[in-house]
């Protein structure tokens, strides 16, 4: 009788428990280029809120675009989630362009709020370098690249029920709308100013067959993981362009020093990430080349008399370099003029004092040691022959012997050492 009691007790307190039990909503915030580290950083999100039971997942998205391969891979998770996925364009200024378009409409709730905007998902060459087939083979792989990318968002549109025909405008014609005008146009569902009037407009929705409850539900943060913010770090264009300078040094320092070890150590591990992050990014090789240029100027000037012209040069070719190494149509990867300028001047002034230096240091005569002592010249201190004598150089006494006899006081110079033993010759006199 009382296990009978105890088991109906058991049952209404877990009923009560799973009434009065706080919603969980996930939240997850993705800004800037969306790339490998982001599409890890989703898929992680999206199997922990289904893994969880959370109410639902939102995303807030503030992206210029990305790379194609992973929005693909983040398009593919969303559709595939457990749990409802509502992306959320915020906050207000932000926009979900490019990358970011396709991933709104693969929610199963698109929102924005206000002073946001949506569109221009017009793919853009991921490469950087033109077709060695010349211009029309490259204008025909762009064409077939903006085909696939507009049947792709509108069989995501159409998936979602979203506006397939402004989809599609979206890739072919670089379409953007702003929040109010996306809700009317039946792109996205929702326009919300903050997040909790945000999931106050989603509770009670139905996505597929689940109720949302949302009202005052738990906003549960998923950071990132440390590494994908240390790969989401160095997918930044700038971190590129420190790398190709770091590389470039390295193996600079390393070559003209031989052994060292350190630079090129730090050199080669810079170019290798500089290669992995290139072989992906939209890179230009004319700015590949002009930060090649700006480091044989920088090592060439260590050795010409220019007067820091060599110097000035490299500079340019840094700045220019680095403001040319993405392609400047892809808004998601390039580097700003702020932050250009003052990398060259900084390089320009490290190759000066620093690199110019050390190089110009190797080929200056020997100051220290044994090697010093050629050449000099004193007087002898007491005869000097085959069989010895005594000479007193650089402040010491030391034994010499000498092939041609010298008396005391007759100059000799050093020609060369054995030993403690110096070698030296007299100095031949100047006729009148």
């Amino acid at each position: 009788m009382w296990r009978s009691i105890l088991t109906v007790l058991l049952v209404l307190s877990s009923s009560v428990a799973a009434e009065t039990t706080t919603p969980r909503v996930g939240l997850i915030k993705i800004e800037g280029p969306i790339g490998p580290s982001t599409a890890a950083y989703v898929s992680r999100a999206v199997d922990k809120a289904g893994d969880e039971h959370f109410d639902c997942l939102v995303i807030q998205l503030d992206t210029p675009g990305g790379l194609l391969e992973s929005t693909k891979a983040i398009v593919q998770k969303l559709l595939a989630s457990r749990v409802p996925v509502v992306v959320y364009v915020a906050p207000e200024g932000a926009t979900a362009a490019s990358a970011g378009c396709f991933i709104a409409l693969a929610a199963d709730i698109a929102a924005m709020a206000p002073a946001t905007s949506i569109g221009a998902a017009h793919p853009v060459d991921i490469g950087g370098a033109s077709s060695s087939s010349g211009e029309k083979t490259d204008n025909t792989f762009k064409q077939k690249i903006e085909n696939y990318a507009a049947t792709y968002i509108e069989s995501v549109a159409a998936k979602r029920g979203r506006n397939v025909d402004w989809a599609r405008s979206s890739v072919k014609e670089s379409a953007a709308l702003t929040a109010e005008k996306a809700l009317s146009l039946k792109v996205i569902d929702l326009v919300a100013p903050n997040l909790d009037d945000l999931l106050a407009q989603l509770d009670g929705r139905k996505v597929g067959d689940r109720i949302l409850n949302t009202r005052g539900a738990d906003i549960v943060p998923i950071p990132m993981s440390f590494r994908e913010a240390a790969f989401q770090v160095l997918w930044r264009p700038e971190v590129l362009v420190l790398l190709a300078i770091i590389a470039i040094y390295g193996l600079i320092g390393e070559l003209s020093n031989p052994g060292t070890l350190v630079p090129g150590i730090v050199g080669t591990i810079a170019l290798v990430l500089a290669l992995y992050m290139g072989a992906v990014l939209p890179i230009n090789l004319a700015g590949v080349a002009l930060l090649v240029l700006a480091a044989i100027l920088f090592v060439a000037d260590a050795f010409t008399p220019t007067h820091g012209a060599l110097t000035v040069g490299g500079a340019a070719a840094v700045l220019l370099g680095s403001l040319m190494l993405f392609d400047s149509s892809n808004p998601a990867f390039h580097v700003s003029l702020a932050f250009a300028l003052p990398t060259a001047i900084i390089t320009a002034l490290f190759s000066a004092f620093v690199l110019t230096a050390g190089l110009r240091a190797q080929h200056l005569p020997v100051r220290a040691g044994r090697e010093t002592l050629f050449g000099r010249t004193a007087p002898a201190a007491a005869r000097i022959d085959t069989s010895g004598g005594k000479i007193f150089v650089e402040g010491e006494l030391w034994n010499a012997v000498s092939d041609v006899p010298i008396e005391p006081g007759e100059i000799a110079i050093v020609t060369g050492l054995t030993g403690l033993t110096l070698q030296v010759k007299p100095q031949k006199k100047e006729l009148p």
